[in-house]
């Protein structure tokens, strides 16, 4: 994008967001385009792989807090007239002489604050542009890691892809910053940024470097206490001790059963979910009546009103 087409093009309005919307807004309404106007889906149509390339632009200056911020001193001293609408050759306008940025930009030539937002000062061969894409892993590959092969650069000849391998432990929504593998340019190769989706898994969740599942049990094997077989997320099963008396809630360890990576090594934390019969008949009622009658002096809720008056 030209330094101009930059201050002169409200990214705010092209990204669908607020002027004072945070990261996560930026960020949340970022992915929500990217993946509707991903070339994936729009087969080709160039007015909408513009939209993908224009959206994608503006997020990199707004994601960015030192960009935006410069962004924002740019765009609203062209907007109130302080700086000349066509660029470094517009007459002047307000307090800008010839092109003279240095009272907004605390003595910074225009040359410095746009190579600051393009490139850090760089001067020679431009390099090529950074390049953005997502993907989506199920939960057990972001747990131990995968390699996947991303389409990059849209359709036709000038598309490509890259294969790469996602780190295991990796997090929902994590960014991958993959040096050189960008656009193309005389001065080198930009980079390519990959934000990774994880699925969600139907037995486990995640906390950090643990793992977390819910384990249903009966009434008898929590009030008896019980040795119970469960599934792990490698694969096999390990067996956890339920002691007499647990209560609903509960929550159990296994020890180095969680995330592994080079920096941490969690548990398999299980809590314990007491399943009620919705439905008790015959026999077993006789049973769980017995059972009342023996336990009469049990009371849970001795004390409930006292407590209730503090």
């Amino acid at each position: 994008m030209a330094a101009k087409d930059l201050y002169e093009k409200d990214l705010y309005k092209v990204l669908g967001v607020k002027k004072g919307d945070d990261d996560a807004a930026i960020k949340k309404q970022y992915r929500k385009l990217a993946r509707e106007l991903h070339p994936d889906k729009t087969k080709g149509d160039k007015k909408l792989e513009e939209r993908f390339k224009e959206v994608s632009e503006a997020y990199e200056t707004l994601s960015d807090s030192k960009k935006r911020a410069e962004y924002n001193e740019m765009r609203d001293a062209f907007t109130s007239g302080r700086m000349p609408r066509g660029g470094m050759g517009g007459g002047p306008q307000g307090g800008f002489q010839g092109g003279d940025f240095s009272d907004l930009f605390g003595g910074g030539s225009q040359q410095d604050i746009f190579s600051s937002l393009f490139g850090g000062g760089q001067r020679g061969p431009r390099k090529g542009g950074d390049l953005q894409s997502e993907i989506t892993i199920s939960f057990r590959n972001s747990i131990f890691g995968t390699e996947v092969t991303i389409p990059v650069g849209g359709r036709g000849a000038g598309s490509k892809s890259v294969t790469t391998r996602i780190p295991a432990g990796i997090n929902d929504g994590a960014k991958i910053r993959l040096a050189g593998r960008g656009g193309e340019g005389p001065g080198g190769n930009g980079d390519l940024f990959i934000i990774v989706n994880v699925t969600k898994h139907p037995v486990f969740t995640r906390k950090d470097a643990n793992l977390l599942m819910s384990l249903p049990v009966t009434f008898t094997e929590a009030a008896l206490g019980a040795d119970i077989k469960i599934p792990t997320l490698e694969g096999d099963e390990v067996t956890v001790r339920i002691a007499p008396g647990t209560p609903n809630g509960r929550t159990l360890r296994v020890k180095g059963r969680g995330v592994k990576t080079a920096k941490a090594h969690g548990d398999l934390l299980i809590t314990v979910d007491v399943q009620v019969p919705q439905r008790v008949d015959g026999k077993a009622k006789e049973a769980l009546e017995a059972f009342a009658a023996a336990t009469q002096d049990f009371d849970p809720r001795a004390d409930l009103s006292q407590r209730a008056k503090a």
